[in-house]
């Protein structure tokens, strides 16, 4: 093809560029490039493209690649900065795969392209939902942060080119029942709306410059969010100022006529849909907007509009430029799973694990323990490194084989795996109980698998289209523990899942627990290390983990009432940002430098953090804001602030910490954030605030108090 054709010119700005393509583009050549299944245009020597890839944890459903921890774990991390460096990992193997198989076969199929839908920042508002292990957690501002970082690690820092467009999804106010996703209509007030559903999306929209957001199944106060003009317009374009593509879950617009019967049929969704603002239809019904312009529906106008988006995108990945000018386009294929991204594999997995008790320092197993037996349905599992919309690699470790690469040669280590994961157990047999009453130590490696939560038709072992009925440890494995305890073994439970685990009083039972998510192809190495001493547990929970499912509002209900650390006022069995060490950490020191505060000024606070246990380690330091003076109903705290320390022991450190007044902002009941006069807290530690963390052995948190002073009546919208 000519260089001296416009379109094909890297000279000319991308505007320019885009009109010339879109004016040498036939009317059926254009409707061709509005599903993801882009057609090829052979006489413009522009080859077929599908936007749909995937790349959660790693690039997924395409063969070989590095399989880093599930989100949910990578969220435990509460660490942006490891999370840039993963997700640049990701973005590299990618583009290594997608110009190996250009170069292969011409063209890059579904899984293979350079337009990750990639990542999930909904709110795991309920712990019952299968897809919540995709999430980032039940904090917008945490959300906010770890998505900005996997962003700007996907896309890269070229000043010019994309390496990969990153798409923040579901958008909006989707988080379950996953039966119900296709016609289920989403009500959440407006408060909760823009306090809780919407902030990290905008955050990705304004700060981490998401290329493309994909719309959700559900309706939103009554309108399919694919045909949304609130949402994909008034807020994502003109308040937000977004300017990447906007594409619908796949089928989510067949949803529209079928299921929500917003409209007549798929010609009149087409219509309504791109003229709502969603540029690229997944799978389906964008086929029908030439029928869409014949009824007078739209204009071609319209179809210019939503395809300018997309290919500007694709302008922006490189993909009509020579390759030698597109520096991304050299990564070569030994990148995927290479060394480095192996290792950083084992630092996320690492960094993941949640140590959530430790009774009488039963952990690290040290040299006094002379046998220990493994037990449990997920000790050989690989299905339990992986979660959902995972790649494939050869060299995964299970929580077994990582156990004995640890356990020091001597010592006695016996296997069986005791029971099912919720399978009624037709051969029962007391052996592996007997052993595991002989040995020293039982580790236990029970919990979840993506057989048992997931997306919608994934989960083969559950009846409820991939959600959890109840929270609780399936029965069958609460059996075999309490048989183990009964005959007298020590157990340590290393706990897999993507989702809050409802464990009740056999937590008592525990000698230590360890919640290990789905932590990728290195997460028996990692959880070995951390078993036996070698590396310190830091992780902390992305997640509330209840009491029971008693605790729990109905699923069905948007409200954010009684949900999460924000609002549940009944205490939980682990809370929202908590996680043990082999060390001890202390705050100390904390100074505020006004207590008194303008509407234009920050809160400027130091404090000091002490290592004064017996290892080395990494604390997660969490900073909370209470309003008590607020004219509305308002969080009971928010988490504001978030670093991860790394102290040898002994070692202090003083933390600064600035906290702008838009952290001091509420939300009214109309969704309008806005500055109140009055009284607040601002809380420091190791936790979120609560009595239950302080029964589990988290640091004593500081508290400071301070005064927002406005005119009397007066609030700042």
């Amino acid at each position: 093809m000519d260089q001296n054709i416009p379109f094909r010119d890297p000279s000319l700005p991308l505007s320019d560029r885009v009109s010339d393509l879109l004016g040498r583009l036939t009317l059926e050549e254009k409707i061709s490039q509005m599903t993801n299944q882009a057609a090829a245009i052979p006489r413009l020597e522009i080859p077929a493209y599908d936007y749909w890839s995937e790349a959660l944890h790693g690039i997924a459903r395409s063969g070989k690649a590095t399989v880093f921890p599930q989100a949910i774990g990578m969220a435990a991390t509460w660490d942006p900065e490891l999370i840039q460096k993963v997700a640049s990992a990701i973005g590299d193997e990618g583009r290594a795969k997608h110009h190996a198989a250009m170069h292969s076969q011409g063209l890059s199929r579904r899984y293979q392209g350079l337009t990750m839908w990639s990542p999930n920042i909904n709110i795991f508002r309920d712990p019952r939902w299968g897809r919540g292990q995709e999430t980032w957690g039940e904090d917008p501002f945490l959300t906010g942060e770890m998505g900005t970082a996997f962003v700007h690690g996907l896309q890269g820092d070229d000043p010019r080119y994309l390496k990969i467009a990153a798409c923040a999804k579901h958008y909006a106010v989707h988080s379950g029942p996953e039966k119900l996703r296709h016609a289920f209509d989403a009500r959440p007030s407006r408060q909760d709306l823009h306090q809780t559903y919407l902030p990290a999306f905008q955050k990705l929209v304004q700060q981490a410059k998401v290329e493309a957001v994909m719309g959700a199944y559900n309706r939103v106060d009554g309108v399919p969010a694919c045909a949304s003009e609130f949402l994909l317009t008034q807020t994502l374009r003109d308040e937000w100022g977004f300017q990447g593509h906007v594409v619908s879950d796949c089928w989510a617009l067949s949803n529209i006529h079928n299921e929500h019967a917003y409209t007549k049929d798929a010609v009149e969704t087409a219509a309504v849909a791109i003229k709502a603002g969603c540029d690229l239809s997944c799978m389906c019904t964008y086929d029908h907007l030439s029928e869409a312009l014949e009824r007078g529906l739209i204009n071609e106008v319209d179809i210019d509009q939503a395809l300018s988006r997309t290919l500007a995108t694709r302008f922006k990945l490189g993909m009509f430029d020579p390759p030698e000018q597109v520096p991304y386009a050299s990564i070569p294929l030994s990148v995927v799973n290479s060394p480095e991204h192996c290792q950083l594999a084992y630092q996320a997995a690492l960094e993941s694990v949640v140590l959530l008790k430790n009774q009488d320092n039963t952990l690290p197993i040290g040299g006094h323990v002379r046998s220990v037996a493994i037990v449990g349905p997920n000790a050989a599992n690989l299905d339990v490194l992986l979660g959902n919309y995972h790649g494939l690699i050869d060299t995964m470790t299970t929580l077994l084989e990582g156990i004995l690469v640890s356990s020091p040669e001597g010592m006695q280590v016996s296997y069986r795996q005791g029971c099912t994961l919720n399978q009624k157990i037709a051969n029962p047999t007391n052996w592996s109980i007997y052993e595991a009453s002989e040995a020293d130590l039982t580790i236990a490696c029970m919990g979840l698998s993506p057989l048992l939560e997931g997306e919608e038709g994934e989960s083969l072992l559950t009846a409820n289209h991939g959600d959890r009925d109840e929270i609780e440890l399936p029965f069958v494995q609460q059996k075999f523990l309490e048989a183990l305890v009964k005959a007298g073994a020590k157990v340590i439970l290393v706990l897999t899942g993507g989702s809050p685990i409802a464990l009740g009083k056999l937590a008592d039972k525990m000698h230590a627990i360890l919640q290990v998510w789905y932590p990728g192809q290195e997460g028996g190495r990692a959880v070995g290390d951390i078993l036996f001493g070698r590396a310190n547990p830091s992780g902390r929970l992305p997640v509330t983990f209840p009491q029971s499912t008693a605790q729990l509002p109905p699923f069905e209900d948007y409200s954010m009432r009684g949900r999460t650390y924000r609002y549940m006022v009944a205490e939980p069995l682990f809370p929202f940002g908590f996680g043990l060490s082999y060390t001890y950490f202390h705050y100390s020191h904390l100074e505020l430098e006004r207590d008194k505060l303008q509407p234009d000024e920050s809160l400027n606070i130091h404090f000091t953090i002490t290592n004064q246990g017996p290892a080395d380690g990494d604390e997660v330091v969490q900073v909370y804001l209470k309003d008590q003076a607020a004219s509305v109903e308002v969080p009971l705290h928010s988490l504001v602030d978030f670093r991860r320390v790394a102290l040898k022991t002994g070692e202090s450190r003083e933390i600064e910490v600035e906290i702008p007044v838009e952290k001091m902002m509420i939300v009214n009941e109309e969704g309008q954030r806005c500055l109140e006069p009055g009284s607040f807290e601002v809380i420091v530690g190791g936790c979120s605030p609560g009595k239950r963390s302080l029964e589990l052995g988290a640091p004593e948190p500081l508290v400071g108090r301070f005064w927002l002073e406005m005119d009397p009546g007066e609030s700042i919208l």
